[in-house]
Parts: C-alpha cells; sequence; structure tokens
C-alpha cells in the first residue's frame, strides 16, 4: 500500500496525515491547535489565539505583491467522529486508520475526517509553497464548527484583516458556492419514570442499523433512509408498547444511520409486532433499496425488567412518527437545490426522561422557523418540554459580488470551463463570519468528497490536486 504522505501533492497529504493522527471531536481541538502554532513558529509566521480557541495566521505578502488585498483562507480544526458498531477506536486518544482506495482516500470503520482537515491542509501548504506569488494572506481556522458554528460565532473582528474571505469547506469540484442555508435545532424532553413491567409482558429489541447515514445537509437530497423514522414507523400500531430504551442517531447534522429499541408489549400484540418488522423489510425494498443497499433489520427477545408507561411510550413514538424529516421545499431560484429540509437526528432516553433532537435549514429564515414549529408542534403532543436553539444565519446569495465574478473568471482560465455558481444546502461559516466583519466578500469550494458525516466518507485524490492548483492560480492573480 502507498504510504499516504507520498501521495500528490505530497506537502498536502503529508500535512492532513498529521492531522489526522490528532484527535480533534468537536471540543477536542486543542491537539490541531497546537499543531498549528507549532507549524506557524517554524515558519517565523504570526499567530493568535482568540477567547474562543480559534486560530488566526498570518502570512506575508511574496516579494513584489505587498499592495495586493489580503485575503483569508477558513476552515475548521473539528471533525464528526462516526464509527462502525463494532469499531474499538476511541476518538479521544487514536489517530484517524486512513486507506488508500484507486483515487480515494477513506478511513477504516469511522468518519475520515476530510471534511475540514483538507482545508487546513491546502491552506499549510499555500503558506508553505515557495513557488505560490500572492498577497498578504491569513489563515482562520475555527472551533467547534459541527456542532453550533461556535468559532464562527465568536470570532474577534480586530484579529481579520482580510475583506475577501476563501472558504475551504465544500465537497464538490468545480461548484464555487455562494451561499447557504440557516439553521435551527429543535430539542424535546418528555419526563418520565420507568415501572416494573407486568410479568406478562414479552421484551424485544428491535434493531435497525447499517444505514448510510450522511451530512444532513449535503445528502438530504439523497433521500436516504432514517433509521430513527424506520423504528417509529415499526411501532406505531402498537397500543401496549412500553419503552425501555431507545437509542438512535449521534450527531445532529448526521443522518441517523442506526436506532435500537428495547420495550414491552402484551402478549396479545406478539403478531402485531412480527407483521410490523415484515412491514419494515417491505418498505426497505420497495423504497430504499436503492440507497441503502446494506441495511439490517433484526428483532430478537430481550430481558427487561423495567420501562416508561404505556401513555408516554406511546405518546412519544407517536411525536417521533410525526415529526418531519427530509426535504420541505426545494428553491424556485436555483435549480437542483434544496431550500427547507429537517433532519430528526438523535433520540435517547435514560432513566427519567424520552429525549429528541433535530435540526432545520433553509435559506428563507421564515420557512426555517416554520419547519422547526411544525416539529416542536410534533412534541408538543405528547406534552414533551421543547425548546428551540443554535440559530444561525443564511448565507444570501449575491450574484453582484466582485470575489464571485473574479473567482469564475479566474477558474474558466485554470479548467478551461465555467465553474457552477449555486448555494449549498448544508451550513456554512461563511454567513457568520460576514456578518461579523463589515465589508466581508466570502465564496466557498473545495474538493470531491463523499458521503461526509459517515463512515463511507472519502476523498478524491486528483481533485484534492486540481482544487489546491486552483487555488494556487486564483491567490497569484487576486487584487
Amino acid at each position: 500500500m502507498k504510504n499516504i504522505k507520498d501521495l500528490e501533492p505530497k506537502a498536502i497529504f503529508s500535512y492532513f496525515k498529521d492531522i489526522s493522527d490528532i484527535p480533534r471531536e468537536s471540543g477536542n481541538e486543542e491537539g490541531v491547535r497546537q499543531y498549528l502554532l507549532k507549524f506557524a513558529k517554524e515558519n517565523n509566521f504570526k499567530a493568535v489565539v482568540d477567547k474562543i480557541g480559534n486560530v488566526i495566521i498570518y502570512v506575508p505578502a511574496t516579494k513584489g505583491y505587498e499592495n495586493r488585498s489580503s485575503v483569508a483562507l477558513q476552515g475548521h480544526m473539528d471533525m464528526v467522529c462516526v464509527k462502525t458498531l463494532e469499531s474499538k477506536h476511541d476518538f479521544d486518544k487514536d489517530p484517524i486508520e486512513l486507506l488508500i482506495e484507486d483515487d480515494f482516500l477513506t478511513a477504516k470503520d469511522t468518519t475520515l475526517g476530510g471534511d475540514n482537515g483538507i482545508a487546513i491542509a491546502m491552506a499549510l501548504d499555500v503558506f508553505t509553497d515557495k513557488n505560490v506569488k500572492h498577497g498578504p494572506l491569513e489563515g482562520i481556522f475555527t472551533v467547534s464548527e459541527e456542532t453550533g458554528l461556535t468559532g464562527a460565532f465568536n470570532l474577534e473582528a480586530e484579529n481579520v484583516a482580510s475583506r475577501k474571505l476563501i472558504n475551504l469547506d465544500s465537497e464538490e469540484e468545480g461548484i464555487i458556492y455562494i451561499g447557504c442555508a440557516g439553521g435551527v435545532e429543535t430539542q424535546a424532553t418528555l419526563n418520565s419514570i420507568k415501572q416494573e413491567v407486568p410479568s406478562t409482558y414479552k421484551n424485544y429489541n428491535l434493531s435497525v442499523k447499517d444505514l448510510l447515514g450522511g451530512h444532513s445537509g449535503a445528502e438530504i437530497h439523497m433521500q436516504r433512509a432514517n433509521a430513527i423514522k424506520f423504528v417509529a414507523r415499526a411501532l406505531i400500531n402498537l397500543k401496549t408498547i412500553r419503552l425501555n430504551s431507545l437509542e438512535g442517531g449521534i450527531k445532529r447534522n448526521v443522518i441517523p444511520s442506526s436506532c435500537v429499541s428495547i420495550f414491552s408489549i402484551d402478549e396479545s400484540e406478539e403478531q402485531t409486532l412480527k407483521n410490523a418488522v415484515e412491514m419494515l423489510n417491505t418498505i426497505y425494498k420497495e423504497e430504499f433499496s436503492k440507497q441503502e443497499p446494506q441495511i439490517s433489520i433484526t428483532l430478537e427477545e430481550e430481558k427487561v425488567e423495567s420501562a416508561f408507561s404505556n401513555k408516554d411510550s406511546v405518546n412519544f413514538i407517536r411525536s417521533l412518527y410525526l415529526a418531519p424529516h427530509g426535504i420541505a421545499a426545494m428553491s424556485m431560484e436555483l435549480k437542483g437545490v434544496v431550500e427547507t429540509s429537517s433532519n430528526l437526528a438523535i433520540v435517547k432516553t435514560n432513566a427519567s426522561s424520552l429525549e429528541a433532537i433535530s435540526s432545520h435549514r433553509s435559506s428563507i429564515m421564515t420557512s426555517r422557523d416554520d419547519i422547526a414549529n411544525i416539529c416542536a408542534q410534533a412534541f408538543l403532543t405528547c406534552n414533551a418540554d421543547v425548546v428551540q436553539v443554535g440559530a444561525y444565519p443564511s448565507w444570501k446569495p449575491d450574484l453582484s459580488s466582485k470575489l464571485t465574478a473574479f473567482c469564475a473568471k479566474a477558474y474558466e482560465e485554470y479548467a478551461q470551463k465555467k465553474p457552477l455558481l449555486t448555494a449549498i444546502h448544508a451550513g456554512l461559516e461563511c454567513g457568520i463570519i460576514n456578518s461579523r466583519i463589515p465589508g466581508m466578500d466570502s465564496v466557498s469550494f473545495g474538493p470531491d468528497m463523499f458521503d461526509v458525516h459517515s463512515i463511507k466518507e472519502h476523498l478524491s485524490i486528483s481533485s484534492t490536486k486540481r482544487t489546491s492548483e486552483f487555488l494556487k492560480h486564483l491567490l497569484s492573480i487576486i487584487e
């Protein structure tokens, strides 16, 4: 097998390997922060860490380019950490085990972290490539993007001189993003107490797993199955059900790929349950066989001593069944772009409550708030306590942007074809940074990546090379 650091461009993949060796789940960015500060010191670049933990690196202009505009290259330090159920990988201490499969870089049994480690690697490569001509540069590397855009929300404007920003957190070569969706999160908690299960009840474990999952913005249009919705669909008609536990999903911005429910039912409903599981397999074959080639649905007997009340269990399952998931509307302005969507992301139980988290996105703020309210109303039907948190603004496309026009022209010169200028349904930090730094003009692009936020995440090696070359070309001519 090839050494990762021997891939071309060598500098980029060497930096990426270094970053992949450092645990960097959201909230645990100290290791990569110290790596960036060490990099800056070794290369005699000024660097600062702001109060929230973002790192800003300042790179002087190439001789003769001092009068060019300062440009910021931006990405985030954290990654979404997802692994297979069988994996023993510890994201707090273990390096990501990188694999090369033809033209793709992937990881063994975990997310790759190309989102957004490749942005950092490309930026560091630019900063140290003596052959690239450029004006003053800044590297803005933010924390906890994946769990609430925390770094961007707390970026200190006085540390940023640039008024042109290139965000490197996109995943489709040849596309320059000039807008993104805003978002908000719904959190529902139904307080309840577990009780002893009647002796006449039968106990079961229903497991739905091995779905593809993926990024709830970038992959929501692929109509992949949601494991939580699958389980709710199977349990909705059980009148005597009492939930012992219900665990599904792991991240607010990841389509849940597994869900396990342990519950009790009166023996009179055994056949109803078995029919529901058979229905799940029929649903899979008729609705999701193309999207979900490896789905696993199992029903096994289980030992259960206590469970939530029948009333709370039935009502909570109904709320999950009613909660919106998937595309709510497509854009009427940008062809093929999702305008509004929801992701029923997480469900969990403990000794005294049943909880659910759903995230909502839209490029139109009133639509974002409306779909979030629909979700809230679904959980209010079971008398859950509902709050909405983490709202962030959309980034409205500006076709009159000078930076957009310049990037489009530069890409056509480099690639001999026009780029696609569009908006992305996923959340990007550009809108927040633009709102915090008056006069900031932003674009976003990146190499081809697929199935981000899932164990299938993979990054194109050749696309990374081409995107890096375009970035360097752009920086050499930008004024």
